[in-house]
């Protein structure tokens, strides 16, 4: 006898209200969404307010469940915004929150207790660390890191009890790390965290060793293919994780509708202890739907070149055959299977390169058909040369089936309704008597007229509801009729019934509204009341209204510190990023203060007791040697990392699970930019948990930084002021794709033969790629950001620590570091900040960064 097993929750995308229709009649057990802002999808993906109460209703009445994405990182302006906009949702009736921000998660608890939360995948949580923090912050559920491996997942299980885990199992996948891509907002103003990437990732790119010019491969070589994990459901069930997610919210509703129900009928086989793994042929209508091509993902491991496209970055659809011929105005294919009307059909060269045009077909006849080979004639126009290759992108039967899936579910928004309870009261010679209740508003009403015996027709419960159920446009809808204080056999106008169910309308209305107002003015000051209250664990401090004209004032003052404000000359810290022990000497000769030492930014890493000699050196001169670790450790990876934190050097991290884990045991450790402090409340709780420093995120602008850090009068942060920030973190290795070796196995390419490569984009970009110490590609910005003609206005936010970051052989630190230092130390006395001294080393190879470009 097969045993019956529980099965994870399938979460299916909704960008529209169609696409919740076709997810809740396929299967989908719970549906996300997004609200108009404050969502990782920008244009269209998004329903009105009164779409996400028609798509909880639709839900919740067949038992399933709608979650709201407020998954971008939020402004200090728009907290108040984000937190309203939920509060209308769960008005509405949505179940959860998916978020990113960790200050907008600790705001959540305290104006809405108790509202479950979601931690979303651009998080970065990837390990024990993160998920544990996750979990004291109060997150219920936290969404994995699309690059967890099976293994990982059980590590993350075992270690971080007591927290839901949720994982993608089909759809486009990040060649970056969710939460750690930079590029798309310094390339195009548009932040992948904010939900406006550009998908820099879908351009085409040439690799390049620097040394001997020679390209070492080509192609869409971070395009990742599309996820389609069917052959992993047991081991991801077995992994512990309680929530399977589809992505595509930007889909079509036929994609949804396809998706889902090919999911449910594999977690249904799951439930029942068969084998859930699909077959090629269930395999088909996906591929047909939408496909980059399919990978299994790296639930089996580190993936290798099948990772991403390499020959294009879109949808390819099915290949059905090849292009054989013309006669007259028809072209000839053969097919597997056989074309219909309004299917749509793409062409590209046998090898690959090349890509025909596309079209509907809308004539066709078939001329043989064999064993799997059937030849067609389709009538076009268009002309596709002989043995190109025929591929089917749009099937129209399929799409067909799949609207009809959801056909039947009611289509219309539907106003919501309060429910309308009436008591009715009255005797002969006495007006009618009505008591009225809606939720929290009741009214009585009275007649003008007096009830009279009927003649004819008497006054019943029929014709009660008949006149006073007609609510027309109102927001009521009757529901409980009480007629037992009515006597029997009395007769009254059906103009007077009308006249009294206005009545009631018009004053329950009233009521109402004004009970919405003050629900609205209690949550809004509820709201400013948690924002304004910023509680880093050590002391509460409140953001006083004065606020914005200290701000204003900063913001006024120029690019020169302006006299009547100069602040007195302080002390400031300098700190030089480096990953060579010749840069750090170097550094500190030219006035560094600090040196953060990156031993893991390129293979090969050195000995770590060769590094803490040269902290011993360095501290013998004054200066300070911090270590940064990775962004990303996964859990096999812990043990390796122990050996550099027995060093017992400060450190700095951009994973934010290690922030806390080594903060709280007392570590002096540096929040690095990879934690995301978009507001003033990430930064509270960043202290929280034992950072002693926070770097602000280096997508906001001057203003936005002022912001952040004003609680603490800019005490305790810090800015990166120059260099190339890391604008992606990839598993993928384009290095041992280019060669087709297995990655990880492969370090003699990035050791010794090419330890120097460059990704150039289509308009001549280069971007440094620097394979590390766990064989994981950092994707460099292709121009230093100088941020030298913002360091008065940072000066007067009191910020007084400032990065500078040297991770590409043959930079000038020497220099950029000597006139950094110039730089500071006339701002500190009150001076002008020399633009020349700093430009004329960069010369016009630089960006300005976000200092002056919001996203």
């Amino acid at each position: 006898m097969i045993s019956r097993r529980s099965t994870p929750e399938l979460l299916a995308p909704a960008g529209s209200l169609d696409a919740v229709r076709a997810a809740i009649a396929n299967g989908a057990d719970a549906v996300y969404l997004g609200a108009e802002r404050f969502n990782a999808r920008d244009e269209g993906a998004q329903l009105t307010m009164d779409e996400v109460g028609e798509a909880c209703r639709i839900a919740h009445e067949r038992g399933r469940r709608i979650y709201l994405t407020l998954n971008t990182l939020v402004k200090p302006a728009e907290l108040g915004a984000a937190l309203e906009l939920l509060g209308e949702a769960i008005d509405r009736g949505v179940d959860a929150a998916i978020v990113q921000d960790i200050g907008v998660v600790r705001l959540i608890h305290r104006v809405y207790p108790g509202f479950e939360i979601h931690g979303s995948t651009q998080m970065t949580v990837h390990d024990a660390s993160g998920a544990a923090l996750m979990r004291d912050l109060g997150v219920d559920r936290i969404v994995l890191a699309r690059e967890n491996s099976l293994e990982d997942i059980r590590a993350i299980r075992d270690a971080a009890p007591g927290i839901g885990l949720e994982t993608f199992v089909h759809g486009a996948l990040c060649i970056s790390y969710s939460g750690q891509c930079y590029m798309s907002g310094m390339i195009s103003e548009r932040s992948a965290n904010r939900g406006s990437c550009a998908q820099s990732c879908r351009k085409d790119y040439h690799l390049t060793d620097v040394r001997t010019g020679r390209e070492l491969d080509s192609g869409y070589l971070i395009s990742a293919k599309d996820l389609a994990a069917g052959e992993h459901l047991a081991g991801i069930a077995d992994a512990g994780v309680g929530c399977l997610k589809v992505e595509g919210r930007k889909k079509k509703p036929e994609y949804v509708a396809v998706v889902t129900r090919s999911y449910r009928e594999w977690l249904d086989r799951l439930g029942r202890g068969e084998p859930p793994a699909p077959t090629v042929e269930e395999i088909g209508p996906l591929v047909q739907i939408f496909s980059r091509g399919f990978t299994g993902g790296m639930y089996g491991g580190r993936a290798g070149r099948e990772y991403v496209t390499r020959s294009h970055p879109d949808n390819r659809g099915v290949v059905l055959g090849e292009v054989v011929g013309r006669e007259g105005e028809e072209l000839i294919v053969e097919v597997s299977e056989a074309l219909l009307p309004g299917d749509g059909i793409g062409f590209t060269r046998a090898d690959g390169r090349g890509e025909g045009p596309g079209f509907s077909v809308e004539m066709v006849r078939t001329i043989s058909a064999g064993d799997r080979r059937v030849r067609q004639a389709i009538r076009t126009r268009t002309s596709v040369p002989q043995g190109w290759i025929v591929r089917r992108t749009s099937h129209a039967a399929l799409l067909a089936g799949a609207r009809a899936s959801f056909a039947a579910m009611p289509a219309e928004l539907q106003r919501k309704r309060m429910r309308l309870d009436l008591r009715v009261f009255g005797s002969a010679g006495s007006p009618l008597k009505i008591i009225a209740s809606a939720g929290d508003a009741s009214t009585t009403v009275r007649g003008v007229i007096a009830l009279v015996p009927a003649t004819r027709r008497s006054l019943d419960q029929a014709q009660l509801r008949e006149q006073l159920g007609r609510l027309g446009e109102s927001p009521f809808v009757l529901g409980n009729l009480d007629d037992a204080g009515l006597a029997r056999d009395l007769f009254i106008p059906v103009s007077e019934l009308n006249r009294l169910r206005q009545e009631i309308v018009a004053e329950l209305s009233s009521q109402l509204e004004g009970v919405h107002a003050y629900q609205a003015k209690a949550r809004g000051e509820a709201i400013a009341h948690a924002i304004a209250e910023v509680d880093d664990g050590t002391v509460g401090l409140h953001i006083a209204a004065a606020l914005t004209d200290v701000v204003a004032s900063i913001i006024g003052a120029g690019t020169n510190a302006s006299p009547g404000t100069t602040p007195t000359a302080a002390e400031f810290g300098l700190s030089a990023e480096v990953f060579t022990e010749a840069d750090a000497r170097t550094a500190a000769d030219a006035g560094a203060t600090e040196i953060v030492f990156d031993p893991f930014l390129r293979h090969p890493a050195p000995i770590p007791t060769r590094v803490g000699k040269l902290a011993t050196e360095l501290a013998a001169r004054g200066v300070t040697l911090r270590l940064r670790t990775p962004t990303i450790v996964r859990p096999t990876e812990a043990g390796k990392l122990d050996r550099w934190l027995a060093l017992g050097l400060p450190l700095l991290s951009g994973h934010v699970g290690l922030v806390a884990k080594l903060g709280r045991s007392g570590r002096d450790i540096v929040a690095d930019y990879g934690v995301n402090c978009f507001n003033q409340h990430t930064a509270a709780e960043l202290f929280r948990v034992g950072a002693s420093r926070v770097t602000v995120s280096i997508e906001l602008t001057t203003e936005e930084i002022t912001g952040v850090v004003a609680p603490w009068e800019g005490s305790r942060f810090e800015v990166v002021a120059y260099g190339r920030p890391e604008g992606m973190t990839i598993e993928h290795c384009v290095l041992s794709a280019a060669f087709d070796r297995e990655p990880t196995t492969c370090r003699d390419l990035c050791v010794r033969d090419h330890p120097d490569v460059r990704l150039t984009d289509p308009a001549g970009y280069e971007f440094a790629v620097a394979t590390d110490a766990a064989c994981r590609n950092r994707l460099l910005h292709s121009r230093p950001i100088d941020g030298s003609e913002f360091l008065p206005r940072l000066w007067h936010a009191g910020i007084r620590s400032y990065r500078l970051l040297f991770n590409v052989p043959g930079e000038p630190v020497a220099e950029i570091v000597s006139r950094y230092r110039e730089s500071l130390e006339s701002v500190a006395r009150g001076g002008r900040v020399d633009l020349a001294r700093v430009r004329e080393i960069v010369g016009g190879a630089f960006t300005r960064g976000h200092f002056a470009r919001a996203v």
